[in-house]
């Protein structure tokens, strides 16, 4: 007897369309609540940032802050404007403003809640006057940062060997102005007389020209404090008051003192 085989017909099995594919609804849903929320956080109403709060502006004026920063607010997206708290680049406003006011040291830009951008800044104070061609306003960083036209007898008036300064870069290190002006104060504290000018004429030497008109040479390198002292003595037992309107200078660079009168 002859046995017969028979294989079974293959059934192929319909695919389901792509509506119907389990995660085709789901995923839609995802993809609109995600569109939504994106709309909402770029392009509601509520969103859009309406106002700037500034503070610790002294000298610049607040609407020149605020036009700057206005620029900086509104951006595009998918070729759409808007001005979501969302999209406000507060470092990018920090640098610029920065740069656009050399008088201001130091900026904090942060968002606010829903509609607002905070911004507090803190201007340079001024504790000389730096002259090269023009004069400037110089902070204790070392950094000129508003050019000035006439003379400011409450602050030195300071002079180094460079020959030109940019608005917002350092012209003298810091710690070189620090000495300078300590200089000035024990000098004026001890020796009892007003200083006006100082210029920095090399690493190792500073000349000082007081308000009567005479100058001090002082060795930056050398013991400050003995040569201060050494001058407070001079002025008192060797040069009085009566006799400074004929002094050209006051030599403290070396181990003695010398001075010459005109």
């Amino acid at each position: 007897m002859v046995k017969r085989y028979y294989r079974k017909p293959h059934r192929y099995k319909r695919k389901k369309p792509i509506f119907r594919q389990r995660f085709f609804w789901p995923g839609i849903l995802v993809l609109i609540a995600a569109g939504a929320i994106f709309y909402s956080l770029f392009f509601l109403e509520v969103f859009q940032v309406k106002k700037m709060i500034i503070g610790g502006n002294e000298k610049i004026a607040k609407e020149d802050i605020e036009s700057m920063v206005e620029q900086r607010l509104e951006s595009r997206i998918f070729f759409l404007k808007t001005k979501s708290i969302f999209a406000v680049d507060s470092e990018q406003i920090r640098k610029d403003i920065l740069d656009r006011f050399p008088q201001i040291a130091m900026v904090k830009v942060s968002r606010g809640f829903f509609d607002a951008v905070s911004i507090v800044i803190a201007e340079r104070q001024a504790l000389a006057v730096w002259c090269a061609d023009k004069c400037f306003l110089l902070d204790g960083e070392g950094i000129i940062f508003e050019e000035v036209f006439e003379a400011n007898p409450g602050l030195l008036l300071l002079k180094t060997e460079s020959a030109a300064g940019e608005l917002g870069r350092e012209v003298i290190d810091k710690e070189l102005l620090s000495q300078i002006l300590g200089i000035k104060e024990k000098t004026e504290a001890s020796a009892k007389i007003s200083v006006g000018e100082a210029l920095v004429v090399s690493e190792e030497r500073l000349n000082m020209k007081t308000f009567e008109g005479w100058q001090i040479y002082f060795n930056l390198k050398g013991d400050l404090d003995w040569q201060i002292t050494e001058l407070g003595v001079v002025l008192e037992k060797q040069i009085p008051s009566e006799k400074r309107g004929r002094l050209e200078y006051v030599d403290l660079r070396f181990s003695r003192v010398y001075y010459k009168y005109k």
